[in-house]
């Protein structure tokens, strides 16, 4: 008889398990979210905003599907870069030069630039092209 007594069927389940395994999961969570956040609080020193002086001033030359030259947001004629190229280039000597060209423009316009750059004797030159996807 005692065996039938403890084949009863449940009415209720026991949930205090699940809870348990939720609360420290919870703890868990709350522990890690801060422990992120928060960090370690350092005090760090300033530099000052000025360009370092050892750093390569790269000057961006952009020509525009209408021909217009810029220095880096700047339009400006041929005689124009000519002139600020040189100064740049007294400065630093190993000045480096970005031609940026508009697919569209004329091939003789970037030629001029490319020319020019030539009898300032400016080497390092980079042309910018986008990847084809």
């Amino acid at each position: 008889m005692r065996y039938k007594e403890e084949m009863e069927a449940y009415d209720e389940i026991n949930v205090s398990p699940m809870l348990d395994l939720a609360y420290v999961l919870l703890i868990v969570f709350i522990i890690m979210t801060t422990a992120a956040v928060q960090g370690i609080q350092v005090n760090l020193p300033q530099a000052s905003d000025a360009p370092s002086l050892n750093e390569p001033q790269t000057k961006t030359i952009t020509i525009t599907q209408d021909g217009t030259i810029f220095l880096d947001t700047f339009p400006v004629t041929l005689d124009q870069l000519e002139a600020t190229l040189m100064q740049y280039r007294a400065v630093n000597p190993e000045l480096p030069v970005i031609i940026k060209g508009d697919a569209a423009v004329q091939y003789q316009n970037v030629v001029s630039v490319l020319d020019l750059l030539g009898r300032l004797d400016i080497t390092q030159i980079g042309l910018v092209t986008q990847t084809i996807k």
